[in-house]
């Protein structure tokens, strides 16, 4: 039954389509006058995603497409979070809070490993200067970029001492010897 009205609507609609794709007007006259139908295919407008203030760290997309029959249009917004980073940063800093400040610029792992190569590790547990380094050293899978620093080879007896005791697996208590 559904198969016999596709093919009734194909068989009206089909000619009517090709037709169409002459002219986007079609005219008929009758006895009384002539009539004009348009028959331009609605667009698709993309949605105007604004943001309208300057200290948001978004930024708006949108796009559409039409064809013929269907038309869809899609908006989105965007989260920065290393804008974030930097305005709260930024704020911490003008409140005084600068080795808080620096602290949050550190768990960037750019941010961090630039701090390192200067000489000035960045802070940890409230501790700075040298006091850090030896905390960072002590415990380097706290680091940002932990992944990248077991890859050095200069790290790579520092690595198998951590896997040693650092081990994820749990132990089986239960065992009877």
């Amino acid at each position: 039954m559904n198969y016999f009205i596709f093919l009734i609507c194909l068989i009206i609609l089909v000619p009517s389509m090709l037709h169409a794709a002459d002219s986007n007007t079609v005219s008929s006259s009758t006895v009384t006058g002539t009539t004009t139908v348009d028959r331009t295919p609605s667009t698709a407008v993309s949605p105007n995603v604004i943001i309208n203030n300057q200290d948001v760290c978004t930024t708006g997309i949108s796009g559409a497409a039409q064809s013929a029959w269907f038309g869809i249009s899609l908006g989105k917004t965007i989260r920065d979070e290393t804008c974030e980073r930097l305005k709260l940063a930024r704020s911490l800093y003008g409140m005084g809070m600068k080795v808080a400040s620096v602290s949050l610029m550190c768990q960037d792992t750019r941010v961090f490993q630039a701090m390192e190569m200067a000489g000035t590790p960045c802070p940890i547990d409230g501790k700075i200067g040298e006091a850090a380094k030896q905390i960072w050293d002590k415990e380097p899978y706290r680091r940002p970029d932990y992944q990248e620093w077991r890859e050095k080879r200069e790290n790579k007896n520092k690595v198998k001492e951590l896997d040693t005791y650092h081990n994820d697996e749990v132990p089986d208590w239960d065992e009877d010897y």
